[in-house]
């Protein structure tokens, strides 16, 4: 799992991704968008490509508020993959709640995480849902 990076930097990555859960639960778009580089490239569960400050901030403002349901989400780093010391590939599980606490449908982010000036910030994004897969199913069965 290290590779490059070093135990501390996995550390941060891991408080970098419970970060991301706590500031989408404030709904707070200017500490959402701080996680992200001004050049960032961040493509949505739905396929929204998202290109610079503009466009995530755009984005941000018309979705991050009222994401409160998101409150029973858990959000759980499944690998982290250094690609150099101040590049790392983080691949997380997020696994919501509804209001009523029912799971939603997951999704699988991607996060390539550049580290500048001693903080990680995400320079690419891209999240994908997870949908129920028969066949893998039916594979782990049989």
């Amino acid at each position: 799992m290290l590779g490059d990076g070093t135990l501390d930097d996995a550390a941060a990555i891991v408080e970098f991704v419970s970060e991301v859960l706590a500031s989408q639960r404030e709904g707070s778009v200017p500490r959402v968008r701080s996680l992200f580089r001004d050049d960032a490239v961040w493509t949505t569960a739905h396929g929204r490509r998202l290109h610079g400050r503009a466009a995530i901030d755009g984005f941000l403002a018309r979705t991050i508020r009222g994401s409160g349901v998101r409150a029973g989400a858990h959000y759980r780093v499944e690998r982290i993959l250094f690609i150099r010391p101040d590049v790392a590939a983080v691949s997380v599980r997020v696994r919501p709640l509804g209001s009523d606490g029912a799971p939603q449908l997951e999704s699988a982010p991607l996060y390539v995480l550049s580290k500048e000036d001693g903080a990680w910030r995400i320079a690419a994004a891209q999240s994908t849902a997870v949908f129920d897969d028969p066949f893998a199913r039916q594979s782990r069965a049989g």
